[in-house]
């Protein structure tokens, strides 16, 4: 995420702005992600699944699902404690491999303070009937970087 204006408080990231900065990542949009939810402390991002981001078996690629997860932190962390966050680590579990339609890492703050955040994301697969499958699971802290 980016740091707000200085007319701007922490607090007021809106959907249209959060969805404004991960479209300001090139990584975003090579891969495709969109924000699909965002406020009270979550956030949802998709990623069509398509054969590029595939690995050599064929399933989504780890390095896709870890993207979706730091971004889906940090952004639920955000709706926490604005725009002003960056990651200050996290963790992921594979649980299955990969395949479907459509990658959504749905993250939500479990505990929030006024410097940091602790947030989980579940990251799972939906095929063409939307029914869906857990793959990974993620818990990072992120981090407020403003002055003050």
């Amino acid at each position: 995420m980016a740091a707000p204006r200085d007319s701007d408080s922490p607090h007021e990231l809106d959907f249209a702005l959060a969805a404004k900065l991960l479209d300001a990542q090139p990584f975003t949009r090579l891969v495709g992600a969109r924000l699909t939810e965002f406020g009270d402390g979550a956030a949802t991002i998709e990623v069509d699944i398509r054969p590029e981001l595939h690995q050599q078996n064929g399933f989504l690629h780890g390095g896709v699902l870890s993207y979706a997860a730091d971004n889906a932190l940090t952004f639920a962390g955000g709706a926490v404690l604005g725009a002003a966050v960056l990651t200050g680590g996290f963790s992921i579990q594979y649980v299955r491999p990969s395949t479907g339609r459509i990658l959504i890492a749905r993250a939500q703050v479990m505990h929030g303070g006024r410097r940091q955040a602790v947030v989980r994301c579940d990251l799972s697969t939906a095929d063409e009937e939307g029914t869906e499958k857990l793959c990974a699971l993620a818990q990072g802290t992120i981090l407020s970087v403003t002055q003050g």
